[in-house]
């Protein structure tokens, strides 16, 4: 009979592989699920307001993904090299890891909470001069920002947990978490239980109220159960290579995120040029597919940690096996997504209250856009292997040219037509370029490392 630890050494290293990965990440997948959820819920909730409500959420999403980059960039650092630091069993320097993790949190809040202040009601008047729309994009950017020390602290505090495999506490954490935002939504939106109703507020402070609970969850999951891992506040202040170890890989991560950000700024100019109701289309496709992609981030948050204490390890057969395992599933969840895009458009429209408006420019939209979904997911798979590896740097060049010099310009030209349908193309002509980046840095990363693509070398029971 296989034991799960022996020796002292953490399942990562010995557990089969296919019931590891699975296991570390099913929970994972499910409060991701769930978080998805709620952000569908929030918007079809915003979409019982008005049109212009749901344009502005969509609008303030650039935003809302730059605090989620710089949140899971530092996080997916963290993770990766207090995975590595156990692999390797060097301890002490993964405890210094985990207690450091708490100060950048608290400054990467410091940061944001500073840009609300200043910037939030300008950043609409940039893109828009509708005044209903400024309005309640401002109403909405700056409750979230102004507390966003809750998803800061919640993101960090989840991938320490998943840095020792403790997978199922994250599950609890977001799972309450978007719960609870999906109960306050209607009654903060609309006002309920003699409470007063306050709009497009209402979502934003359910959703802050989401993210702190969960926050103060991860924080008593680390303190109870996670004894692999030492916190101590004296040590929280950072030391230099242990910076350039998060950030190595962190840093290429939080640039990914964030030129997502800057692009998807780029094309609600480009589309709201046409008209505003192509914006909010943009936004709810995003609401959309994180159905589909969250099952992928989820089985992604599983994969780095397993690689990255193997690749401590030296156990290169179960990267490998690890690594083909997730493309497999990835790939699977991705032709399920593009099933029901393809098939189900109206249905999917219907869940905000679409106008036939809506529904005439969404239906292409979604049609078109989802022919990527395919390429995408082998994509979110190997760059995160990439970022395991410690080549962050390669996962990087490929998110920038794949948005930066290919999606945007595409989009643009196609734009030039005067068709808005054609500008919908642009997805899928960067996602099948990206592809053609991933394999390359993939095969250049294995051969640099000494990594063979072959499992046979491992026995059998440590598969």
């Amino acid at each position: 009979m296989t034991k799960d630890n022996t020796a002292g050494e953490n399942k990562m290293g010995i557990m089969p592989v296919n019931r590891l990965l699975i296991t570390m990440s099913l929970p994972i997948i499910i409060s991701m699920l769930v978080q998805a959820l709620y952000n569908i819920v929030d918007s079809i909730f915003v979409a019982r307001i008005n049109e212009n409500a749901l344009t502005a959420v969509s609008l303030a999403f650039p935003i809302q993904n730059l605090m989620i980059s710089i949140a899971s960039g530092t996080g997916v650092g963290v993770n990766s090299f207090v995975s590595k630091s156990l692999g390797a069993k060097d301890f002490k320097t993964a405890n210094k890891a985990a207690s450091v993790s708490i100060f950048l949190a608290v400054m990467n809040w410091a940061v944001i909470m500073i840009f609300g202040l200043l910037m939030s009601r300008k950043f609409f008047t940039i893109q828009t001069g509708d005044a209903q729309i400024v309005e309640y994009g401002y109403q909405y950017l700056s409750v979230i920002t102004l507390f966003s020390f809750g998803v800061f602290g919640q993101i960090m505090g989840e991938r320490l947990l998943q840095a020792t495999g403790k997978t199922i506490y994250t599950m609890v954490t977001q799972g309450i978490g978007a719960v609870i935002n999906i109960i306050f939504d209607p009654i903060f939106i609309f006002g309920m239980f003699g409470l007063p109703a306050m709009g497009v507020r209402g979502a934003a402070i359910a959703t802050v109220m989401g993210q702190i609970v969960a926050m103060l969850l991860a924080v008593f999951f680390n303190a109870k159960v996670n004894k692999e891992l030492k916190f101590r506040l004296k040590q929280m202040l950072p030391r230099f290579d242990i910076l350039a170890n998060i950030y190595k890989v962190g840093a290429p991560s939080i640039l990914m995120m964030a030129i997502s950000s800057v692009t998807t700024f780029i094309m609600n100019k480009i589309l709201i040029v046409f008209t505003s109701t192509a914006t909010a289309v943009y936004g709810v496709y995003f609401k959309l597919n994180s159905f589909i992609f969250m099952p992928i981030f989820g089985l992604n948050n599983g994969m780095v940690p397993i690689i990255a204490y193997n690749y401590g390890a030296k156990k290169y057969p179960r990267i490998i096996k690890t690594m083909r395992l997730s493309i497999t599933y990835a790939m699977a969840v991705m032709i399920l997504g593009l099933l029901i895009f393809q098939f189900l458009p109206r249905q999917l429209l219907w869940l905000f209250d679409a106008s036939p408006d809506m529904t005439a420019i969404g239906i292409p939209a979604l049609r078109i856009i989802s022919i990527s979904f395919i390429a995408a997911g082998f994509c979110i798979v190997t760059l995160s292997v990439l970022q395991a590896l410690g080549q962050g740097l390669y996962s990087l060049i490929t998110s920038a040219s794949r948005q930066l010099l290919i999606l945007v310009p595409a989009a643009y030209l196609l734009s030039l037509f005067g068709r808005l349908e054609l500008i919908w193309w642009s997805l899928p002509i960067a996602e099948v370029a990206s592809v053609i980046l991933c394999i390359v840095f993939l095969r250049l990363t294995f051969k640099k490392l000494d990594i063979p693509f072959k499992e046979h070398a491992a026995a059998p029971d440590s598969l």
